[in-house]
């Protein structure tokens, strides 16, 4: 018989209410400001020496808290030059709230903001098509590699379009993290359906190291709150177990002996740790700076 189960993307809606739910639950974000205020300074010392303009392109933008954060570091480093900032982004809804952001934040005169609604993959076929190849100071690519289907293409198309003082900027799962466990252990059991797929730190690093790619890591510690995952019933404890799982409806539609598994891995000290009564998952990320 053919499992109930799909995945969580087959659902936007419902992805995005787990995805903004787990925004609210982890350290994810904390820990992204912190680097960029502490450690991306040193990232983009030279990406605008000599540059009338500086071009940045963001893949996978989102709603664009990041990219704002990154811009500001940028106008600080290069202060009145002007910044092209475009940014690749296939869902509508996050696209809308991105342009929100930016409509109210001040000091955003000499950033002239370009969205593309479309999927990496898709900008990249476009460009091709147009035979169009930008050079840009500065990518990055924030949380996105899971949603591409073909990860070392995607990496070496888009460093092929730095300048020589430009930097690609990978952030994504560490192999520290719960998630590696997670999905090492449980990820052929859960329907993946060509949507995404897991890749970590380990996965990338192999990657670049083989395409003879220079690159630094910085690791970012960070947890998620998923105390809620144990209550049963709970309606936030399911959208988490779903983006957990990438897994639409997750504690519904999952075998009932594979949702036990999954919820004993979840408690185990590889994955969460328990600090008074609650349950903190491992969300580890990593910063993979690439040279050109």
């Amino acid at each position: 018989m053919a499992s109930p189960m799909r995945n969580l993307l087959s659902d936007p809606a419902r992805y995005l209410q787990s995805f903004r739910l787990f925004l609210a639950n982890s350290t994810e974000h904390q820990s992204m400001q912190e680097f960029v205020e502490r450690q991306l300074p040193d990232v983009i010392t030279s990406i605008g020496n000599g540059k009338s303009a500086i071009n940045i392109l963001s893949i996978g933008g989102g709603a664009g808290e990041i990219d704002l954060l990154i811009l500001s570091k940028v106008q600080a480093r290069y202060p009145g030059v002007a910044i092209n900032n475009d940014v690749v982004e296939p869902s509508a809804d996050q696209i809308s709230k991105y342009k929100e952001r930016v409509a109210a934040t001040s000091n955003l005169g000499n950033v002239k903001f370009t969205w593309h609604e479309e999927t990496a993959y898709e900008y990249e076929s476009r460009m091709n098509a147009e035979k169009k190849s930008k050079k840009w100071d500065f990518i990055h690519m924030i949380q996105m590699l899971y949603y591409v289907k073909d990860i070392p293409a995607t990496i070496r198309y888009f460093h092929s379009l730095l300048e020589a003082q430009a930097k690609l900027l990978i952030i994504l799962v560490s192999e520290t993290s719960g998630w590696e466990t997670l999905w090492k252990k449980y990820g052929s059991s859960f329907p993946l359906d060509d949507l995404c797929s897991y890749v970590s730190s380990a996965d990338i690093k192999r990657i670049l190291d083989s395409a003879g790619l220079k690159h630094q890591l910085h690791e970012l510690p960070s947890h998620m709150d998923i105390t809620s995952c144990f209550i049963e019933g709970d309606k936030d404890g399911e959208l988490l177990l779903d983006f957990l799982t990438e897994t639409y409806e997750f504690s519904k539609t999952a075998p009932p002996e594979l949702r036990r598994q999954v919820m004993e891995e979840l408690r185990k000290p590889e994955c969460s740790e328990e600090r008074d009564g609650k349950v903190f998952f491992n969300n580890n990320l990593s910063v993979i700076v690439v040279e050109p």
